[in-house]
């Protein structure tokens, strides 16, 4: 392989993974804690989109709980976006754990 063959396969191999990034960035994951008690929907930019509290989880006695539970939703639905963005992006890179991608 001579080193424009080389350059167009890392052209296109970025394209794909730029393609797969946008592709990811749209999707939305859903985690929750407490049972459901506390939701929320991450993309897969891992930027948080909507909290939900159901009302029975409201305590003003037991604040740390629900802030507990929130804290708890928005880690797993983080873990869950940055599995997916791993997912879309493996396929790419054929597996190879290249450094600074997740």
């Amino acid at each position: 392989m001579n080193m424009q063959q080389i350059m167009r396969q890392a052209q296109k191999m970025q394209k794909k993974m730029e393609e797969a990034q946008a592709e990811a960035a749209a999707q939305v994951v859903e985690a929750s804690a407490g049972g459901g008690m506390v939701s929320v929907k991450v993309n897969g930019k891992q930027e948080l989109l909507e909290v939900v509290i159901e009302k029975d989880v409201v305590n003003p006695d037991d604040v740390e709980m629900l802030q507990d539970l929130i804290v708890a939703a928005v880690n797993e639905g983080m873990k869950k976006a940055q599995l997916l963005m791993q997912d879309k992006l493996q396929g790419i890179t054929g597996g190879l754990n290249i450094p600074g991608m997740f």
